[in-house]
């Protein structure tokens, strides 16, 4: 991966209703669509996650970032999230090992 980019989305949510599992899913299958959508992986704990998205260049980057649904959802952040941080990272160099 690289020269890739990767979108570092670590929050806390304190409510996760029915709205926000939908909302998350639709956000999750349009994003899977856009041009330079490299996949993603996320780790969560009770309230706590991260998600990293991976993209091919910056421009897929903001182009996901300026998605008139994206934005959208952006702004009810307040409505299930106490707080969260968002980075946009370049991938220098990936390694990847998988036990068979």
């Amino acid at each position: 991966m690289q020269g890739k980019y990767a979108v570092i989305f670590a929050s806390t949510k304190y409510n996760k209703d029915e709205e926000y599992l939908k909302r998350d899913n639709e956000l999750m299958a349009l994003a899977a669509t856009q041009p330079g959508y490299l996949g993603y992986e996320s780790l969560a704990n009770e309230n706590k996650s991260i998600f990293i998205s991976y993209w091919e260049n910056r421009e897929a980057v903001d182009a996901w970032r300026n998605n008139l649904k994206h934005l959208a959802a952006k702004k009810d952040v307040a409505l299930w999230y106490s707080r969260y941080l968002s980075q946009i990272c370049v991938i220098e160099s990936s390694h990847e090992w998988v036990k068979e």
